[in-house]
């Protein structure tokens, strides 16, 4: 329930049932250290009117990206959503629908998670997809964990341009599963060399494009270099949407793709829930983390879809699981698709090229700035900003301006003190040309005021 209606005297006919004089009493076994003295201190109970009026009032302290010019990235896109998402998402037969627990009563939700995995495909250029993930980061982690499987190493080797909440969450599987990371140090020109950082041990090369500067790269040498090593690439695409123009990971040699789905489909919605996309080479379909759903023929010859593989620790034993994901974003992965499908391919390819003509377009008036410089050759819809001054400042003094100018890398690597002018700015089909008149006068007053 959405309250907790008990009135006193509920209570005391439920004390009264269990043969307890008090609530105090039901703490009687934890220790008097561990107690606190006296209430937490919160807001006295409130009536639901009061409730909806204080957070209101506690909400209308953020600025929604939607109400201000917002270049806004670092791993989490803006873009517009049709309305038509939302409105399918929410009918009754996908909103309240979960995991296909008995998958062959779920025609519906699996032809969705087929079409979902068809689609991932198609755009990363790969041979084989799951049906969702978490995110973008934990389905990264699940990939290097894939890769030391298939080759029985223990080593991955990790760009220090990839993103890092995936960096973290990838070193945390390590620290509890013993494997080893090799971190590489953030480069914003994006010419870091990890062919010479790929030993005999090494399971995986995990890198990202555009990586978390904007940079974008041709792996195809890495890709040749890891596999005459015997080791696995790895590209993270934390901006599905350059998919449309940039040439996918699987043309590169990759040979797992892993990437954030909320970008196309799903709004920012402080943080989640987002949704994880996953896609490999065939030959390693049986060491995939998650489920597959395959297409199939019934009795009566007709068309439907069946879970192919099932590799979580809930259909399988536990020491044969390839992960212990155990849940589904599947209406995230709906959203993705009908997105996707609303688009087609020309449209897609239409959104991609929008964006970096845009992205090019103010990255040039901005560079333009006294003391002002764009870090990348080249890039898609995000770059990299140096500023003469450092960036938080910038971004705090545009905020109180209601501009949200960018993501300052301070943010993500409070360790590199060399990056603190460093200033993140995504430029999606969402940045009107007011807001970009916005934010270069406000850049140049703010740097230069």
């Amino acid at each position: 329930m959405r309250y907790l209606p008990l009135t006193e005297v509920d209570r005391r006919a439920m004390l009264a049932r269990i043969g307890v004089p008090s609530i105090e009493s039901l703490y009687r076994d934890v220790p008097e250290f561990a107690r606190l003295a006296e209430p937490v201190e919160l807001p006295a109970h409130l009536g639901e009117l009061g409730v909806e009026r204080e957070i209101g009032a506690l909400a209308a302290k953020n600025i929604g990206c939607a109400s201000v010019p917002s270049f806004l990235g670092a791993g989490a896109y803006r873009h517009h959503v049709p309305a038509a998402v939302d409105h399918l998402i929410q009918r009754g037969e996908f909103l309240t629908s979960y995991t296909p627990y008995q998958p062959e009563i779920t025609q519906g939700t699996l032809q969705y998670l087929f079409e979902f995995q068809t689609q991932i495909c198609l755009i990363t250029g790969m041979e084989v997809a799951n049906a969702s993930m978490y995110d973008g980061a934990t389905a990264t982690a699940e990939a290097v964990m894939m890769a030391n499987r298939v080759t029985r190493r223990k080593r991955a080797v990790l760009s220090g341009n990839l993103h890092p909440h995936y960096r973290e969450v990838t070193e945390t599987h390590a620290r509890f599963l013993d494997f080893h990371l090799a971190l590489g140090a953030p480069d914003p020109a994006g010419a870091e060399d990890l062919i010479s950082r790929i030993d005999a041990d090494t399971s995986c090369v995990v890198v990202q494009n555009p990586d978390f500067f904007g940079n974008l790269r041709d792996w195809r040498a890495l890709g040749e270099a890891c596999h005459k090593a015997g080791a696995l690439l790895i590209v993270v695409v934390t901006e599905p949407v350059s998919l449309g123009l940039v040439e996918p990971p699987g043309a590169m040699g990759a040979d797992i793709v892993t990437a954030e789905g909320q970008p196309i489909g799903n709004a920012l919605t402080f943080g989640g829930p987002y949704v994880g996309l996953f896609a490999a080479r065939e030959k390693y379909v049986r060491q995939m983390p998650g489920r597959l759903v395959g297409e199939t023929l019934d009795a009566d010859g007709k068309r439907g879809w069946v879970l192919t593989l099932s590799t979580r620790e809930q259909h399988i034993r536990r020491e044969k699981a390839t992960s212990n994901i155990c849940t589904n974003s599947g209406l995230c992965a709906l959203a993705f698709t009908i997105h996707l499908t609303l688009l087609g391919e020309a449209g897609f390819t239409r959104l991609a090229e929008i964006n970096h003509r845009t992205a090019v377009g103010l990255a040039e008036r901005l560079g333009a700035l006294p003391g002002c410089r764009v870090v990348n050759a080249s890039f898609f819809n995000e770059f990299t900003l140096v500023l003469p001054k450092p960036a938080a400042e910038v971004v705090e003094a545009l905020a109180k301006r209601r501009i949200l100018a960018g993501v300052p890398v301070s943010r993500l690597h409070p360790n590199r003190p060399e990056l603190a002018n460093h200033l993140l700015v995504a430029v999606t089909e969402c940045a009107s040309e007011s807001d970009q008149d916005a934010l270069v006068a406000g850049l140049k007053e703010t740097v230069h005021g």
